[in-house]
């Protein structure tokens, strides 16, 4: 390809916004690393890099030798059951919800879709307190189901509308040729609907989990018991005290943060793709 001066200043400018970017991303997740190699006297000495780094921070945490690390593996147990049933059960309501509105036609059905995605324009910080007065006139706190289903009320609108677009821009003909070789309208979702959907599937399957994964303020709520609560909320009693362990606080938080990091990396072919499907109508 021939190098023309437009190509280069375009490539400047683009080096010249990427770079602080990138800077700006990686810097507060090399001070969690810092801080987690470093021992406790020298975790906010301002250094580059640690005198003396040590791993012993990760033997702290592993083996729950700090009080508020005596129930680490409950907690991240607790974390990934969360995240991993709000995964399931929204994907399974926004992909049978797409299907009967975008497939079946379901009369109503994108009016429904419309007030749902309206739920939006509260923020989620403003349902917080209803949630908890609901999740409590149905005996649902201190239990894990509460942040489950408040997780999957959040989720639901926006991977319904993802996946709904990504269905309108599969053909109907397929609908039509299965049904003239007899295919239920089951047998059209199980056979035909969810192997062409795939990658939107995996993708909002994935924003989910991570959703519910990093969530805090719901999982403070309505879950209060030690053994009930996330390791999210779990990492906020490291504030309560007035000389915070914090090299152990930070390595808890890299460990924390490793799970969504290697799940995304995994499908992010499936991120990029799932999640922009029908947003460019051919």
């Amino acid at each position: 390809m021939k190098i023309t001066w437009r190509n280069v200043a375009t490539e400047a400018k683009l080096l010249l916004v990427g770079i602080p970017v990138l800077l700006w991303t990686m810097i507060p997740i090399y001070h969690l690393f810092l801080f987690s190699i470093s021992s406790k006297d020298s975790a906010t000495s301002g250094r580059l890099w640690p005198k003396e780094p040590t791993l012993q921070n990760f033997d702290f945490v592993f083996f729950q030798k700090h009080f508020y690390l005596h129930l680490f593996w409950k907690q991240l147990w607790n974390s990934v059951v969360i995240a991993v049933a709000v995964g399931a059960i929204t994907l399974f309501i926004a992909t049978t919800c797409a299907f009967a509105i975008s497939r079946l036609k379901v009369q109503g059905g994108r009016t429904v879709l419309n007030l749902a995605l309206f739920t939006y324009f509260i923020p989620a910080a403003f349902l917080a307190v209803p949630m908890y007065k609901a999740m409590s006139s149905y005996g649902l706190l201190n239990n894990q189901w509460a942040l489950i289903l408040a997780m999957v009320t959040i989720a639901s609108p926006y991977c319904i509308w993802v996946l709904k677009q990504a269905s309108d821009k599969l053909p109907l003909e397929l609908d039509e040729a299965a049904r003239i070789d007899g295919a239920t309208p089951l047998q059209l979702f199980r056979l035909v609907y969810l192997p062409l959907m795939v990658p939107s599937l995996v993708a909002v399957g994935t924003y989910s989990l991570l959703l519910a994964w990093n969530e805090y303020l719901y999982a403070f709520l309505l879950l209060s018991h030690d053994e009930q609560v996330t390791l999210a909320v779990a990492l906020g009693n490291f504030l309560s005290a007035d000389d915070s362990p914090w090299e152990l606080l930070m390595c808890t938080g890299l460990i924390y943060a490793l799970p969504p990091a290697a799940i995304y990396y995994a499908f992010k072919r499936y991120m990029v793709g799932g999640l922009t499907a029908g947003a460019v109508k051919s």
